[in-house]
């Protein structure tokens, strides 16, 4: 059986290196292209495919948000997530939003295959990493970090204010007003009990929420 996997990310360099590594597969092959979330959707919406593989961080549409739009077009599609941002800051809420598994840009390569093919046919990609994440969120028990309890939009908004995204420019990418962004930041600071964006900051660099590489 050949699966035909839709690749997005908005870098051609990682597209164009994961159609190399498939096409010397004789049962994997990148059959769609998207460089950001709105061509992601316009594919998914085009055909079914056996498998995406999607990075978090793109142009339009992207995140937690892009999981739970292809899901609601094409619910039995799986998604893997490919991404650069570390495990403890999108694994668990990916896979609440219905990804079948994430794998970080800087897991050894030899996982990559298998974790393709695995979630290509249908079942799970978990790393021992993003194990002892999903036990740890399933516990709820005292270990639980402060921001398990943001909703997915106050996690985008989080990221994007601590990357230095101004509360302006984070209303336009969401299509929100800037009051509904500001409103959102006061959330977050009252759910984990900081103060202001400085200790915002700090908070987000210790927990690894932030990915400066990104």
């Amino acid at each position: 059986m050949k699966y035909e996997v839709l690749v997005a990310d908005d870098h051609a360099i990682i597209r164009d290196g994961l159609r190399k590594i498939l096409a010397d597969t004789e049962d994997l092959v990148v059959a769609g292209e998207a460089a950001n979330g709105n061509q992601v959707l316009e594919r998914v919406r085009e055909r079914d495919w056996s498998l995406a593989i999607l990075d978090l961080s793109m142009p339009g549409r992207s995140g937690i948000e892009l999981i739970k739009l292809i899901k609601a077009e094409r619910s039995k599609m799986p998604i893997l997530i490919f991404s650069m941002h570390p495990e403890e800051q999108y694994a668990v809420r990916a896979i609440r939003a219905g990804a079948s598994g994430y794998l970080s840009k800087e897991e050894d390569s030899d996982h990559f295959l298998p974790a393709i093919r695995r979630v290509a046919a249908g079942g799970m990609f978990i790393s021992p990493k993003v194990a002892e994440l999903l036990a740890a969120d399933a516990s709820h028990g005292a270990h639980t970090h402060a921001h398990s309890k943001l909703s997915n939009r106050e996690h985008e908004v989080l990221v994007r204010i601590v990357k230095g995204i101004s509360l302006t420019d984070i209303a336009d990418e969401f299509s929100l007003s800037i009051k509904t962004i500001s409103t959102h930041k006061t959330h977050i600071l009252v759910k984990l009990g900081l103060s202001n964006q400085a200790e915002l900051i700090r908070y987000a660099i210790e927990h690894r929420l932030l990915d400066l590489d990104k």
